[in-house]
């Protein structure tokens, strides 16, 4: 069983509701041997049951404003039966707060969030589920190893990023379209600035090209997760 990160910080200001994906009544029985999703028919019995995986996996989906982490990690969660991380909602009141002015969040202020995360994702294991997928930007190759210290609390897990990239163009758009997130079309020219793409070191990331329908995207990040799994039997 995945072990408590202990180096977390407590605050319960750092602990809202994790939000899973609504599941029915039925969701207690045996899900059945495949599923459909879209054009990709997957092995839902491999994904739902710990009996068939060697380690409990934690898929973080990340990248900047713009760039549907959060459509994106719904979708993937939906497909793997697995709770949803909205990394934004553990954000302090300071951070959002800057964030709704334009003021761009320094590493001190990223630090506890991520750490606030990374629990959440090892409590999510210890409740007895097979995986969890967490939405966070996580741009910079130091903001990815705080998270990748999750799995020295936990022997048994392996963590896999997700990392949707697309034009500093076309995400602004984007996050000029959208209403009522506290983040601003200007901050995505900061997130650009400090913007550190996986390197070849990162050999625990999938890059996903996300300029393309979203329906297309969603197929290929399920398909790479799907043979992440089908790998771990």
């Amino acid at each position: 069983m995945p072990a408590n990160d202990q180096t977390a910080p407590s605050s319960t200001a750092m602990s809202p509701q994790v939000k899973s994906i609504p599941i029915s009544p039925n969701a207690v029985h045996p899900v059945p041997s495949e599923a459909n999703n879209g054009s990709q028919t997957i092995n839902a019995s491999l994904i739902n049951s710990h009996h068939c995986l060697k380690h409990h996996h934690i898929w973080v989906v990340t990248g900047p404003a713009g760039c549907g982490k959060s459509t994106i990690s719904q979708y993937l969660a939906s497909a793997l039966h697995v709770p949803y991380i909205e990394g934004d909602e553990f954000h302090p009141a300071s951070n959002v707060e800057k964030m709704k002015n334009g003021i761009p969040l320094a590493d001190s202020d990223r630090w506890e969030w991520l750490t606030a995360l990374r629990r959440e994702s090892l409590r999510q294991l210890d409740a007895g589920n097979a995986g969890v997928v967490l939405a966070c930007s996580a741009l910079k190759h130091k903001y990815r190893d705080v998270i990748r210290v999750a799995p020295y609390f936990s022997p048994d897990l392996q963590l896999h990023f997700i990392y949707l990239h697309a034009p500093e163009e076309v995400l602004l758009k984007r996050v000029a379209a959208r209403q009522g997130h506290f983040m601003g079309a200007s901050m995505v020219h900061s997130q650009f600035d400090v913007l550190e793409p996986p390197a070849e070191d990162e050999v625990d990331t999938i890059s996903i090209d996300v300029t393309r329908p979203i329906e297309e995207v969603n197929e290929e990040v399920l398909s790479k997760a799907v043979g992440e799994m089908n790998g771990d039997e």
